[in-house]
């Protein structure tokens, strides 16, 4: 009997960790529950998650009233297979070995609901391709 594979981790990047890091690690411990390991962290970190980010989710019905920003950790890399950068630009620390990609996407910070949900759609979207590449089915 062989050992299951080692689950792969994730590590998602904005500069305030309020918004599009909070969606993505969000959409992806939703769609992949634990068979991924899910981090967000962000160069500097905001006090609270924009409201109309977490009005948003709740609309798709995933709540992350309960979630707080947090700073970027050279460990938090370290330690992830794959790392989402949102706009953060150069302060993400690279590590040889590791899977970077840079997601372009609008920033929610200031915006409404209204301009938040075509920002969360383009990040389910971008992350049910992400768990087709990783090989983990995604929930429905």
């Amino acid at each position: 009997m062989s050992a299951p594979a080692p689950r792969a981790s994730v590590l998602f990047v904005c500069v305030h960790n309020a918004g599009r890091s909070q969606m993505g690690a969000a959409f992806l411990t939703h769609l992949a529950g634990r068979q991924v390991e899910v981090r967000s962290a962000g160069s500097a970190p905001a006090n609270t998650v924009n409201p109309a980010v977490v009005e948003a989710m709740n609309e798709v019905g995933i709540d992350i009233s309960a979630q707080k920003p947090k700073i970027l950790s050279t460990e938090a890399v370290r330690s992830s297979d794959v790392v989402i950068t949102m706009g953060c630009g150069d302060t993400c620390p690279v590590f040889p070995g590791k899977r970077y990609l840079d997601w372009q996407l609008d920033d929610p910070a200031g915006q409404g609901v209204d301009a938040v949900r075509p920002i969360r759609d383009q990040i389910e979207q971008r992350v049910r391709g992400l768990l087709a590449e990783l090989g983990v089915p995604a929930a429905a």
